[in-house]
């Protein structure tokens, strides 16, 4: 007779494992709906710097979220589980905190009449989001340069990036917000391969890929826009 029901012997590890990758996934959509869910409620907002400001609230809010968080002064186990990679408080001090930041500058400093903050936030939340979701499954190529990145992540990046990029462009010029058309479409693609390119570099490992995406999605569109 065995010790234990043969299900709890046979499947022991198996729930865990899926756990942790069901874990991993539930990040990554977080990560990429929750920057562009927000984005679509932009022409909610009043016109104006008034609009932008209150825009910035919500994503200000988690600024300081994230900052009690990770510093240890708010205990919220909930929340370090859905946003960090090894259920590390401090990680929140890191990409988090650099994504509710982007998000905030998006709305104060760029806010919809701009393609960088689109630029940006489009890049860092469905091109960084979908490199690593696509990058764990198809990902068997690794880069020459960083064998921890993948050339289907990296393609998957510039692709999910480029191609949100472009949605929106057409979302907030029905609004009347930006003006559309194949220039802009074309430096958003410019971006996008940027942006992709910086994700795959090691630095962005050490550093946070958060932090790389959006500098990078901002200093090219400041260049090219």
């Amino acid at each position: 007779m065995l010790p234990f029901p043969p299900s709890s012997v046979s499947g022991r590890r198996q729930p865990t494992i899926t756990a942790l990758f069901d874990q991993k996934l539930n990040r990554k959509l977080v990560h990429i709906s929750i920057g562009l869910v927000f984005m679509l409620c932009w022409p909610l907002f009043s016109a104006g710097y008034r609009g932008a400001i209150l825009a910035a609230i919500t994503p200000g809010v988690n600024i300081i979220r994230m900052l009690l968080i990770g510093s240890g002064i708010w205990k919220d186990e909930a929340t370090v589980k859905s946003m960090s990679r090894y259920g590390n408080y401090r990680e929140l001090l890191k990409g988090p905190l650099y994504y509710a930041i982007t998000v905030t500058l998006a709305c104060v400093v760029y806010w919809r009449t701009s393609p960088i903050g689109i630029a940006a936030l489009c890049n860092l939340c469905a091109g960084d989001g979908l490199a690593d979701v696509v990058g764990r499954r198809l990902g068997r190529k690794k880069l020459p340069y960083n064998r921890n990145k993948s050339i289907a992540g990296s393609v998957a990046m510039a692709t999910a990036g480029f191609l949100s990029s472009v949605g929106y462009m057409y979302y907030f010029s029905y609004f009347g917000y930006i003006q559309d058309g194949w220039g802009m479409i074309l430096r958003f693609l410019v971006v996008s391969l940027a942006s992709a390119l910086v994700e795959s570099l090691p630095i962005s490992t050490e550093l946070d890929d958060n932090l790389t995406v959006s500098l990078t999605s901002i200093f090219i569109g400041s260049l090219i826009f």
